[in-house]
């Protein structure tokens, strides 16, 4: 459906009766920020850009966007990857980062219930200081949780602690009608008919809003030391990760990195790594609730490791070491970014056993089509991280080799039994990879899904699977 209302002087002056004036954007007053995500494939502005700051003004605005067929799309922070907060059709942009109030942290329940707009560094920092813990760790930790639960964002600590999914107990969400739906709750078991809040996490704003999340937390750690393992390559690397699942001191995370990204971190922070003479790396952490359990399962894992060729281990334990060596690995999406004028990412997942082969076949399509692809990842749970560079290439030379580059790498995920997104999503850039890879079956349900949650498409229209 393509035919939608264009905004006119009769629309502004109904947002400006659900909000106030300052908070309604038009024209040249929108910033540039709010056309495009991080990423910045695809761009597009709003008609009018909103901040709201309640559930009844993002209700009210929807039922008026639904009786007048006006597309919408939520935003958070915009730090997304694949254009899912992209206006392709103008509209109405709802910018929630100003709902971002911590409403309730429940200790006896182990809940924290907060608006959308509140950000992932500011619910780990606060439930931290009262001796609780939310596990998902996204790279991004400026992010809303708005945005984390609509992409179902996993992170390094998923291997141990699993993804957002795992973590959302209860949602507030605006369905496109206007109407307001609240889903699970403070529960722990549910059985009551389909699970309608696990199919919202991870939709993408296509099949409501998100107004306030119940989040699962759990007790701090008292303790948390991180390794460094150095390999003369990523084959012996990675070739090490199942024996280390198999131990049974299973690490928070478990990271490969290569040197190229190491010094490009470096470059980029004006910091050095404790180590970046090796070709390939693990970064492993232990977390628990003594010094003897963390020392022990790290002890075990470095001389594993050491067994199976690692070139050396180094305990990240002292702070000095510890903000050297995360702050690097935290850099590294933005690293690769300054090094080049234009890119694109694959976030593919594969089967642990093998992440050595498919990052082995990138290294081969970087010779093949004389392109940079640099790449770093989950090596715990499968999930990488591959950039495609453009450096000096012009525009045409640029979009035919990314263009089968990405066919390239997608049709090896498939063979390698993966699936096109590990955690950043699927939007506007990758539907092409999901359509091939899944199916006509899968794509109809889940079309027919869309068309029972949104009649006349106009929540984030022509992402994922339209």
């Amino acid at each position: 459906m393509s035919n939608y209302k264009k905004i006119d002087v009769k629309d502004i002056e109904f947002l400006k009766g659900v909000v106030s004036d300052k908070n309604i954007f038009t024209g040249e007053d929108i910033s540039e920020d709010y056309s495009h995500d991080e990423l910045g494939g695809i761009s597009n502005y709003p008609e009018v850009l909103v901040k709201v700051h309640s559930t009844k003004e993002v209700s009210k605005i929807m039922k008026y966007a639904h009786e007048n067929v006006i597309p919408i799309v939520a935003r958070g922070s915009g730090t997304g990857l694949v254009g899912a907060s992209v206006p392709l059709h103008g509209g109405i942009m709802i910018d929630l980062t100003e709902m971002n109030k911590i409403l309730e942290l429940d200790k006896e329940n182990l809940t924290l219930t907060v608006e959308p707009g509140v950000l992932l560094m500011e619910i780990g920092k606060y439930v931290e200081d009262q001796d609780f813990f939310y596990p998902p760790d996204p790279g991004e930790k400026s992010a809303t949780i708005g945005g984390n639960i609509s992409t179902n964002a996993g992170g390094m600590r998923a291997v141990k602690y699993g993804v957002t999914r795992d973590y959302v107990r209860g949602l507030e969400v605006v369905l496109p009608n206007g109407e307001i739906l609240n889903l699970g709750g403070k529960v722990v078991k549910n059985s009551s008919g389909y699970s309608i809040k696990d199919l919202i996490v991870g939709s993408e704003g296509t099949l409501g809003i998100v107004t306030k999340a119940i989040l699962k937390l759990l007790p701090l750690p008292k303790k948390s030391v991180s390794v460094l393992i150095p390999f003369e390559n990523l084959e012996k690397a990675i070739d090490t990760v199942p024996k280390i699942i198999k131990s049974k001191a299973i690490p928070t995370a478990i990271e490969f990195m290569e040197r190229e990204v190491i010094l490009a971190a470096e470059e980029f922070l004006g910091k050095k790594f404790p180590d970046n003479s090796s070709d390939a790396y693990l970064l492993l952490t232990f977390d628990g609730n003594s010094k003897a359990q963390v020392e022990n399962d790290y002890s075990k894992v470095a001389d594993l490791c050491l067994k199976e060729g690692a070139l050396d281990a180094f305990i990240v334990d002292t702070d000095e070491r510890k903000e050297a060596v995360w702050s690097a690995r935290g850099a590294f999406l933005e690293a690769i970014s300054a090094t080049t004028p234009e890119m694109d990412e694959c976030d593919v997942v594969v089967p642990r056993n093998n992440v050595a082969e498919f990052i082995k076949y990138t290294h081969k399509l970087a010779k093949d089509f004389n392109i940079r692809i640099p790449s770093f990842g989950h090596a715990g749970d499968g999930n990488l991280h591959v950039y495609i560079c453009k450096d000096k290439l012009d525009k045409e030379d640029w979009e035919t080799k990314l263009k089968e580059v990405f066919g390239c790498m997608y049709k090896k995920s498939e063979e390698l039994k993966g699936l096109v997104s590990g955690e950043h999503g699927i939007g506007y850039a990758k539907r092409e990879f999901m359509f091939n890879q899944y199916g006509d079956e899968y794509m109809i349900l889940m079309k027919n899904i869309k068309l029972a949650f949104d009649s006349k498409n106009i929540l984030n229209p022509g992402k994922v699977c339209q």
